[in-house]
């Protein structure tokens, strides 16, 4: 079990090594979001901008305008706080710049909901022009980031990470696809769609039930076509994060444009602020864990 945030700090190094145009830039928390690593492996690509986020924003942003692959840092709590400087000097420039959110969700626990990534999916997806990427596992994310560090981007991207350890569920070798869902299991009852550090959760809830659990590592460009297959009965989204414009919204949007006519069911935070606490616990109390989600599904169907 690994952390996706591990993959993003890995993967960074390996795809350093060969594109020397790869930038990191960091707000203070370097060895919290793993972006140390790449400043250990090529410190003269590495710039420290200390605890000011705005200026990091900005240096990013005019970086990536001399065709240099920029990733900045930081909590997706204080960076994506930063929305109107984002909005401005990247958004709005369109720099091809990868916004890096990590402890997001309330998976970073004891914290506190001050330093919980709870909205930063809503805020960056409202921005023109910004793709959000959630991955769930280390190798999807290792994935991710070669992609990004590969290809050549026209515009912003949000790469959201979790804190903590999680399963793995995909090899080495799958090449990442964005704006694709993954279908990782199929049932007759039901399908879940799921974002981020959470699969695990939902393929222990749905284990023993005939429910098709799809992996959506990216919300921005949403997978439409996957969406309108696989929603002709009961559909859920879950999700570590509010269920108002993450992708429980992201998926409602779909539904009611098309026409589907399906019943939705979002799981995640409801409307409030969760307390400090265990990550486990907060789960617990707040529907997310595994017990929870099943919970919640089977409450759903017997209706």
């Amino acid at each position: 079990m690994k952390a996706t945030r591990d993959a993003f700090g890995d993967q960074l190094v390996e795809s350093g090594k060969n594109n020397p145009n790869i930038i990191g830039i960091n707000a203070d928390l370097g060895k919290a979001t793993k972006l140390s690593k790449f400043g250990e492996a090529y410190p003269d690509r590495f710039f420290e901008m200390g605890i000011a986020e705005n200026n990091m924003v900005g240096v990013a942003s005019g970086m990536s305008e001399y065709g240099y692959k920029v990733f900045l840092a930081s909590f997706a709590s204080f960076l994506t706080g930063k929305y109107d400087t984002i909005r401005c000097s990247i958004s709005y420039s369109n720099a091809p710049c990868i916004i890096v959110g990590t402890h997001c969700g309330m998976a970073i626990g004891k914290d506190g909901v001050t330093q919980m990534g709870l909205e930063d999916i809503s805020l960056m997806r409202s921005l023109p022009g910004m793709v959000v990427l959630n991955p769930s596992t280390y190798n999807q994310t290792k994935s991710a980031v070669k992609w990004l560090c590969d290809n050549e981007l026209k515009t912003p991207h949000y790469l959201r990470l979790g804190r903590q350890p999680v399963s793995e569920h995909y090899s080495e070798d799958d090449e990442f696809k964005p704006g694709k869902g993954i279908v990782i299991k199929e049932g007759t009852d039901g399908v879940v769609f799921s974002t981020g550090c959470v699969l695990s959760d939902v393929l222990e809830a749905t284990k023993d039930m005939s429910i098709t659990v799809i992996d959506m590592p990216t919300i921005k460009p949403l997978d439409k076509e996957i969406i309108k297959k696989y929603a002709t009965t009961n559909i859920f989204t879950v999700e570590d994060h509010s269920i108002i414009g993450g992708l429980g919204s992201s998926v409602a949007e779909v539904i009611a444009e098309t026409g589907l006519g399906s019943k939705l069911t979002r799981i995640g935070i409801n409307d409030i602020f969760p307390e400090s606490g265990v990550p486990s616990d907060l789960y617990e109390k707040y529907g997310l864990s595994a017990n929870k989600i099943k919970q919640r599904i089977k409450d759903e169907l017997d209706k």
